[in-house]
Parts: structure tokens; C-alpha cells; sequence
């Protein structure tokens, strides 16, 4: 069922996603080569939990982490561990925070050390396909037009759109119907309306978009071992446009 919000529910998420956003403008400067994804992992669940939040992922469909760590041409769900980072690797950090009720779910990318053109472009077209995809939740449109901008902007790039991982809605839980995909029909899915909250995350791979999952039954890698991005926000439909919860006013920065 989709809920739709109050204004103090989209409040209280409003508080969740910008100290989520604090957790990610903190990690731009603590990312550096030598460090694990381990350090990474324990880095944001101090924070969280020094600023009054629940490190919401933790014990979510028998999740264990505060965080999700993925790196290179792992898609999502990457586990963190004892890693160590080196320079010019590609990781993807997404967490999702409760406060006081409010939840919140993004996701950004970083790159360690010193950066190349290929991850440079990569990170641009997914950050890009994102805020276009964020263009697209407005009343009245509908989920196929959020999928339908990034698909063919991404296509466009000479990239692919990973179709195994999808959308949401979000609160009071993490994953809230509706669920969509980052592709598809303009016109198609669900419409939008005023008061629900979603997630949009897409993930874009340099080679094919189709993916292996690990033994684990969580980390998914690319099938053909190429680069993979990704950002998310969680994001209100208004009557007056979007309303992204988990930025900071960091569109374009990060």
C-alpha cells in the first residue's frame, strides 16, 4: 500500500536526511587510501549514533551494517570489510538513518585519492541521470517517466542502467511500495501524488548492466567486471516540484 505523507512526517524525514547528508559531506574528507571500508563502516555508525540517530540498516531483512560499501564493479549491497582502499578506486557508501522516526535513505560515491577520467565520467552521467530522474517526480507524472529520463540519457552516454535493483517508496519503513524501475515506457507505472516519498538510485555500469550476486546472497557485481556508480535521495512529490530531503542544498557538489 502506498502511504502519503503529513506534513510532520515529511518533516521529521526532512531532520533524518540532512543529518544523513552531514554523514556523507564528513566521509568526503575521511575517504582516503590506506583506510578499510571497515573504518568506513564504523566512521558512520559513530556518527549516526552521536547525533541522536538509529543506524537504520542494521538488522533490516537480517542486514547486519550501518552501511553498504560497494567498490569498482560491485553494484550494491557490498559488505564492508578489511579492504584496504586504494587510489583511484570507485565506492559507493549507502546507509539509511532513523530519527526520531524519521527515515531517510541515499546514497553517494566517492573517489579515493587521486581520481581518472573514466570514473570522472562515470560519476558524472549517474550524478546527472539522477537529478533528471528527480526532474521527472512531479503530481500527476508517472513512475515509467522517472525511468524512461535516466534510461535514455544513460543509453545515450554509452552506458547501461542495472535493472535488477529498483526504487521505492520510503517510510515508515525502509522499502515502501511503490516500487520502479530506472527504465522503461514514458507514461507507464504508477502516478504520482502529492505527499508520497520516494527513493530514486540509479545505478549505472560502464559495460553491460546485467550482474552476478555473491554467495552471500547480498553483494551484486557486474557481470563483465566494469566500473558501477551510483547516487540516491529520498525525495518528496509537492504540489510545488520535488523535494529533495537528503541533499543539504549539495545538488551538483558532490
Amino acid at each position: 500500500m502506498i502511504t502519503l505523507k503529513s506534513k510532520r512526517e515529511i518533516d521529521l524525514m526532512t531532520q533524518s536526511g540532512s543529518l544523513l547528508a552531514d554523514v556523507h559531506i564528513h566521509l568526503r574528507d575521511f575517504i582516503q587510501p590506506g583506510i578499510t571500508s571497515w573504518d568506513i563502516e564504523v566512521f558512520v555508525r559513530n556518527y549516526i549514533e552521536t547525533h541522536g540517530g538509529i543506524a537504520a540498516q542494521i538488522g533490516f531483512e537480517g542486514y547486519e551494517y550501518a552501511t553498504c560499501i560497494s567498490i569498482n564493479d560491485e553494484i550494491c549491497h557490498g559488505f564492508p570489510k578489511k579492504q584496504v582502499l586504494k587510489s583511484g578506486d570507485l565506492v559507493k557508501v549507502d546507509m539509511c538513518i532513523d530519527l526520531k522516526g524519521g527515515i531517510s535513505d541515499s546514497c553517494w560515491a566517492y573517489v579515493v585519492g587521486t581520481s581518472t577520467p573514466e570514473v570522472d565520467n562515470l560519476m558524472e552521467v549517474t550524478k546527472k541521470a539522477l537529478y533528471l530522474g528527480i526532474e521527472q517526480a512531479q503530481v500527476g507524472k508517472r513512475t515509467g517517466d522517472i525511468g524512461h529520463a535516466i534510461q535514455t540519457y544513460v543509453e545515450a552516454k554509452g552506458y547501461s542502467v542495472v535493472r535488477d535493483f529498483i526504487a521505492h517508496g520510503i517510510g515508515p519503513s525502509i522499502h515502501e511500495e511503490p516500487f520502479f524501475a530506472h527504465y522503461g515506457e514514458a507514461g507507464k507505472g504508477i502516478r504520482l501524488r502529492e505527499g508520497m516519498i520516494i527513493t530514486i538510485e540509479p545505478m549505472v555500469n560502464v559495460g553491460d548492466w546485467r550482474m552476478k550476486m555473491m554467495p552471500n546472497g547480498w553483494e551484486a557485481k557486474t557481470l563483465d567486471g566494469s566500473l558501477s556508480c551510483q547516487y540516491e535521495h529520498s525525495l518528496a512529490i509537492t504540489k510545488d516540484g520535488p523535494l529533495i530531503l537528503t541533499s543539504q542544498g549539495e545538488e551538483g557538489t558532490y
